[in-house]
């Protein structure tokens, strides 16, 4: 099958799953609907990635067409080591989303060469879902990066403190989720994090005290700080 015809196939399985009350259930969780068809879950998405398979150029189809399931199956099937810098940019700048934006970064920027400097570049943005993206980065690499050290989460961890009083709700809650990830990371991290946590909760931000509040009652539980005495141990 041609690339076109691929783009045409999963175009069609999207529409014909269209949905009113579904696009409507999107939008009462803050997902700009403006251009879903509505009807797809994730796990269908997936289960149509692995169909497709890997494929950049239909990638860059599917999230040219600008509507939101396809972009999100854009992230599932695209190829991260063709992945340039220059697409990055071009795709944050699209993110319209929480949803998009989330999934773009766990699924496909997260495995580029780019993604911990993005991370850092990103954290500075003005652009609220681009700004998102940054600790969106740090908190799926704090996950599933590794081979990370803690030197370069320390990093991260300055751009989170200097960043936590911005008030919009999707860029503090992407703060305060970052925090939390790498404080869950080793109890090194662990500690490194609630310090900062304790800085930011002094200051004179609402938004920052939110962040600081929600972050340590998660990091400094029982459950949390015997999972990462356990795995220290082992």
């Amino acid at each position: 099958m041609n690339p076109e015809e691929a783009l045409e196939e999963l175009l069609a399985e999207l529409r014909g799953r269209a949905n009113e009350a579904s696009r409507q259930a999107m939008a009462r969780y803050g997902i700009d609907t403006g251009s879903a068809y509505g009807g797809t879950s994730v796990p269908q998405l997936r289960a149509m990635a692995r169909r497709a398979g890997r494929d950049h150029g239909l990638a860059a189809a599917l999230w040219d067409t600008g509507v939101l399931e396809a972009r999100l199956l854009a992230t599932m099937v695209d190829e991260p080591a063709k992945v340039t810098e220059a697409q990055m940019e071009a795709w944050a700048s699209d993110l319209r989303s929480w949803d998009l934006c989330d999934q773009t970064c766990t699924n496909l920027f997260r495995r580029t060469p780019y993604a911990w400097p993005k991370a850092i570049e990103w954290s500075t943005r003005q652009e609220e879902f681009v700004k998102r993206a940054g600790f969106v980065l740090m908190a799926v690499l704090a996950v599933h990066d590794k081979k990370a050290g803690n030197v370069e989460f320390t990093t991260f961890l300055d751009a989170i403190e200097r960043e936590s009083a911005d008030p919009r709700n999707y860029v503090r809650k992407a703060v305060n989720w970052a925090l939390r990830q790498i404080g869950k990371r080793n109890l090194e991290l662990n500690r490194a994090a609630v310090e900062r946590g304790l800085r930011i909760s002094k200051r004179d931000s609402k938004a920052a005290r939110w962040i600081a509040a929600d972050a340590l009652r998660e990091l400094r539980s029982d459950p949390v700080l015997s999972r990462l005495s356990a795995r220290k141990r082992s």
